[in-house]
């Protein structure tokens, strides 16, 4: 078996590779290693590589490696990001475009070697670290799942995580044990990334409470994944007797010509246990390329479950419901410029140094100056004043460690807020400049400092 492991010269994956290359005969491997330099981190990153470079030369392994310009490509189109993300992070910042360049190289590498597989070295600690992340982010239970142990490709050969069994602890101490050096990665003590938070602030903390919470949730995910595998099937084998294709004509039978969307048949949706409901809404909406978070996906449940004909909802995304007497058809088009509730939300101001309560946002803003200087937006002779608001069509923010000014919608979309809850997203305006937006982190203005605090709305 031909076996790649990405090898970026962290404890990680320098143990991955030499344990692996001890066991390559008995295993019947044919291992190389393979290096992205990401264009960032400098001279840091050139001996990452150099380093890489002496150990698969050290170990007599085929050495692959390519250079990539991240900051360049974080700037262009917004994509995706390929496989299963295993962070919170917009696709085009500097961490999701890393990431999206590292397996998109792992592709090329699995049909231009060839290879029969790539092997990463996630470990438990980064199974935890995901699954609380996910968790934190509102994920549905499928996102708990976290990193999954092989990941599929279109070109054929898998990427496997080997060590997602094995904490840092025992990988650190193999490598102490058997005097292997690696590398460090200074961006990885940088507490303005989530995932940094979340590994050495939120965690410590947590395992105080109960020092066996990284186990504990690399088996939930384990958990998770078995019961999404029962689920994808047993939706499958439902979907085929609710789901309908085409339109009711009169006389019976359906017309499939011209017909657009996707139906669920009322009568066999609602005899359903609602946990299965809500599983064949979301698996009708995914077949139109939307996914409703729990607030449409809520909506859609009402409006199956209200007895009426003829209602209509929209959506965030272009996802529109139409329900008749028998049947609720799901369609995709053009997104109305607001959707969902028209309840009027209200906008609270204070004056700087101040502070806002607003029960509607079910939350408290206190802000303050941090300095004697003022921000580079004040007005003059007048008072800073600050505006808590939802966001409006247009609104840009600056996300920390962006290259430049990001549409709020287009956060939204990444960060997979829909529905009402879209619609009212609150962002705190101080003279023109968002400084502040629910569930992202900005860059901050250092004249300025922001404290927020739930409450009872």
């Amino acid at each position: 078996m031909r076996l790649a492991v990405g090898l970026s010269g962290g404890a990680d994956s320098v143990a991955l590779l030499c344990a692996l290359a001890e066991q390559s005969g008995e295993l019947g491997l044919v291992l190389h290693a393979a290096h992205l330099h990401h264009g960032l981190r400098g001279a840091e990153a050139d001996a990452d590589l150099e380093f890489c470079r002496r150990l698969a030369a050290k170990l007599s392994l085929p050495f692959h490696e390519a250079r990539v310009d991240t900051a360049a490509e974080a700037q262009r189109a917004p994509k995706s990001p390929s496989g299963d993300s295993v962070e919170n992070i917009p696709a085009d910042s500097i961490e999701g475009t890393a990431r999206r360049l590292r397996y998109s190289w792992f592709r090329q590498l699995l049909s231009e070697v060839p290879l029969d597989a790539i092997a990463t070295a996630h470990t438990l600690d980064d199974q935890a670290e995901t699954v609380l992340a996910k968790f934190l982010r509102g994920a549905w239970t499928e996102g708990l799942s976290g990193i999954y142990p092989k990941l599929e490709t279109p070109e054929g050969g898998p990427i496997v995580r080997p060590l997602l069994r094995t904490t840092r602890a025992e990988i650190e101490a193999w490598l102490h044990a058997r005097k292997q050096p690696w590398r460090e990665d200074s961006t990885n003590r940088h507490l303005t990334f989530t995932r940094n938070r979340i590994r050495h602030e939120l965690l410590p903390q947590l395992a105080t409470w109960n020092p066996q919470l990284r186990e504990h949730l690399a088996q939930m995910a384990e958990l998770a994944r078995d019961e999404e595998a029962w689920w994808r099937a047993e939706i499958d084998r439902l979907a085929q007797q609710v789901i309908v294709r085409g339109r009711p004509v009169r006389g019976g039978g359906r017309a499939t010509t011209g017909a657009d969307g996707i139906a669920l048949d009322l009568v066999r949706l609602i005899a359903e246990p609602v946990a299965v409901q809500r599983r064949l809404l979301r698996h009708a909406a995914a077949q139109l390329g939307a996914a409703p978070d729990f607030t449409a996906t809520e909506a859609l449940l009402s409006l199956a479950r209200s007895g009426k004909g003829g209602q209509k909802l929209e959506l965030a995304h272009g996802l529109h419901a139409e329900r008749t007497h028998r049947e609720i058809r799901l369609t995709c088009g053009p997104a109305s410029p607001v959707t969902g509730s028209a309840l009027k939300l209200e906008r609270y101001e204070c004056v700087i140094p101040g502070e806002v309560t607003a029960p509607q946002f079910g939350c408290r803003i206190r802000i303050v100056l941090a300095g004697p200087s003022q921000p580079a937006n004040a007005p003059q002779n007048e008072p800073l004043k600050a505006v808590l608001r939802p966001w409006k069509p247009g609104d840009r923010v600056h996300l920390r460690h962006s290259s430049g000014p990001r549409k709020i919608k287009e956060v939204l979309e990444r960060m997979k807020v829909t529905g009402v809850d879209r619609v009212h997203w609150p962002v705190l305006d101080v003279g023109g400049r968002i400084l502040w937006m629910r569930g992202a982190e900005l860059e901050p203005d250092p004249a300025i400092r922001i404290s927020v605090e739930p409450i009872t709305p």
